[in-house]
């Protein structure tokens, strides 16, 4: 066993993480799951071999630190006197300062901090692991990789909002997430197909989030999500797109405050909203409820017409790939969402489709489309590992 590095991917109700060796190779993975409620902390080998369960039936009042005092201590034992070497965090906003990956300091997290207002469901939680690990482990180092990164380089057409200047100014743009997702996609992709990765491709990242991007030679030049991870694709609770009147409409016609506001759009809409029922995409393809039906059926025209309209920024579309928890696993949503896009050229191979590929275009195609499995972690420990030992 060699050096390795813990990856920390913390939310509000969830930490994720990994331990992976400096050469690349994950050893363990785990997450600890209901905080604030029961927590409960499982970790497994790379072969999927339970190594850890531990519960907290009495455990809402446990902050992060309480919880990562115990999964550091873990994380150490289980390297069997190999150095743990450095801690990597998923910190979803980076802001116009934040392109690459860095160590994370006072000054930095003080900075980060300010750009709370633009992920508030995420980077308080980000950052609240960052510090625990600080409070835990003084001296053991930490790096920041940002979701918002990958996207610096789509050019300021698709940055710009159409608002007065004084706005871009302040900061208010596209900016763009899941970009660890897709950079790691970018990079799997040229290893599977270097010839049409080098052109003119759409990733659809589709979970319980989710988004779009479009890639020219790996690198982006659009993406659904804009200013918040509130616009683009239906999701899980969220929006995605949404006419700006509606929420005048919210705070006029029924005078809801601002928190109100964002709790229904973030926490209320999407799926579960639409459905009545669940947010959870397995659950409603397996309902007979005409509202399942429904959502399911608007997840798929929006996340369609989102993939479309992408194609503009790149001038065509030689590829499209399917990543993450609904896009990897539900073979039902892409024959739905690829059924929309015949086009553009896409025509699935449905028993290619049903096995989830990796290709599931038919032979005769000529559009590539593809189901790439992402692993943000793998990402955050390679920018980690670099910024440590180079």
């Amino acid at each position: 066993m060699a050096d390795a590095v813990l990856v920390l991917n913390a939310g509000s109700s969830s930490i994720k993480f990994a331990i992976v060796e400096t050469g690349g190779a994950r050893i363990a993975h785990g997450q600890i799951e209901q905080i604030g409620e029961a927590p409960h902390f499982q970790g497994f080998d790379h072969d999927g071999k339970r190594l850890v369960d531990r519960h907290w039936p009495d455990g809402a009042t446990l902050s992060h630190e309480d919880l990562l005092t115990p999964l550091l201590d873990w994380a150490e034992a289980h390297l069997e006197g190999d150095r743990l070497i450095g801690v990597g965090h998923r910190i979803v906003h980076g802001g116009t300062d934040f392109v690459a990956p860095v160590r994370l300091d006072a000054h930095t997290l003080a900075a980060l901090d300010r750009l709370t207002p633009l992920a508030p469901l995420h980077q308080p939680h980000n950052l609240a692991a960052v510090r625990a690990i600080t409070a835990i482990r003084p001296n053991l180092p930490q790096i920041g990789c940002f979701d918002t990164g990958f996207h610096h380089t789509m050019p300021p057409v698709a940055t710009r909002l159409p608002l007065p200047a004084r706005y871009h100014a302040a900061g208010v743009r596209r900016y763009g997430f899941h970009g660890l997702s897709y950079e790691f996609i970018a990079g799997r992709f040229a290893a599977l197909d270097p010839a049409r990765a080098a052109g003119r491709v759409i990733a659809a990242h589709i979970g319980n989030g989710a988004s779009a991007c479009a890639m020219h030679n790996g690198r982006s030049v659009d993406t659904s999500m804009g200013f918040t991870a509130l616009d683009g694709l239906m999701m899980g609770t969220r929006t995605g797109a949404l006419d700006p009147g509606v929420v005048l409409y919210m705070a006029q016609h029924e005078t809801l405050a601002p928190d109100a506001i964002s709790h229904i759009l973030y926490s209320e809409a999407g799926l579960l909203g639409v459905s009545g029922a669940s947010s959870d995409m397995r659950v409603l393809l397996a309902s007979d409820q005409p509202d399942a039906r429904l959502a399911v059926d608007l997840f798929c025209h929006r996340a369609a017409r989102e993939i479309a309209g992408l194609t503009v920024a790149l001038g065509g579309l030689d590829a499209l790939i399917f990543t993450a928890g609904i896009g990897e696993h539900a073979a039902l949503v892409r024959r739905m969402i690829c059924d929309k896009l015949g086009h553009l050229g896409v025509t699935l191979d449905p028993s290619a489709n049903d096995r989830a590929g990796p290709i599931i275009s038919a032979p005769h195609a000529k559009l590539a489309v593809w189901v790439i499995p992402t692993d943000e972690e793998a990402m955050i420990a390679c920018h980690t590992i670099a910024l440590l030992t180079g």
